[in-house]
């Protein structure tokens, strides 16, 4: 599937939209930043009522902050594990663990397994503020290296993802798109599929570019580096990469929402 221009006004379908869940690092950040161009666009968006819903794959440490300090209405981290709502500062579990004692256990002996496969890699400093899943760096890693990790997580009963941060050892079943229909059923069920853009940059953004799913998907134009490892495109891609590309997005639903 061709991916559309949002600059393409014309075939830009989306009219009625009512709630925007982003990814964030390299989606909202430019160079890792939040800038202040940024945030007047969240602003903007509140203050017309859209709903903005953090989903990333930041640990449930990191993202209990970030949702209490930005205006936003909600944020799911650990890619679809754990959800902080609005109102509350307790995070939600979205994936079932009986023993979340245990279940860091697990995935510490699984990162050793990986590792004495691949001993350079490193586990990410946020590690002690996570719930659900473990990470490591992924600089450094090449796409055969990537590949070949996923399959020994998959020998494992693991799920694997990466982004352009992390590399994320994972329930097998925890994905940002399960999560976020998960949510939108039990926080926000006046929102359709139909009232929904999506967005992401990378391959742990993959699920929400289901157009099965989510008929309103726009990939921020660094998509275009995986456009060729994804099995998910987006409907559309913004002409600017990174923050500048979800303020080309926001500024357009804005634009078609005064009209």
């Amino acid at each position: 599937m061709s991916l559309i221009p949002i600059s393409s006004q014309a075939v830009f379908a989306p009219k009625n939209i009512n709630l925007i869940a982003t990814d964030m690092d390299g989606t909202l950040t430019s160079h890792g930043k939040f800038t202040s161009s940024l945030l007047k666009a969240l602003e903007a968006l509140a203050e017309a009522e859209i709903i903005v819903l953090l989903i990333t794959g930041r640990s449930a440490g990191w993202v209990q902050g970030l949702k209490s300090y930005l205006p936003v209405t909600g944020a799911i981290a650990e890619n679809g594990g754990v959800f902080f709502p609005a109102n509350s500062e307790q995070p939600k579990l979205l994936t079932p663990i009986p023993d979340l004692t245990t279940h860091r256990q697990q995935l510490a002996a699984t990162f050793e397994y990986l590792k004495s496969h691949f001993p350079q890699i490193q586990e990410s400093t946020d590690n002690p503020f996570r719930l659900t899943d473990w990470t490591f760096d992924v600089q450094g890693l090449t796409t055969a290296q990537l590949q070949q990790l996923e399959q020994l997580c998959d020998a494992k009963n693991w799920g694997f993802t990466y982004s352009t941060v992390q590399c994320h050892i994972k329930p097998e079943n925890q994905t940002k798109a399960t999560s976020l229909l998960q949510v939108l059923n039990s926080y926000f069920p006046q929102v359709t599929t139909e009232n929904l853009i999506t967005v992401g940059d990378s391959p742990n953004d993959e699920s929400l570019f289901d157009r099965s799913l989510f008929p309103f998907s726009v990939g921020v134009a660094n998509i275009l580096h995986y456009k060729d490892k994804l099995k998910f495109l987006p409907a559309y891609v913004t002409s600017l990469e990174e923050g500048k590309g979800f303020r080309e997005l926001a500024e357009l639903v804005l634009q078609v929402r005064s009209d």
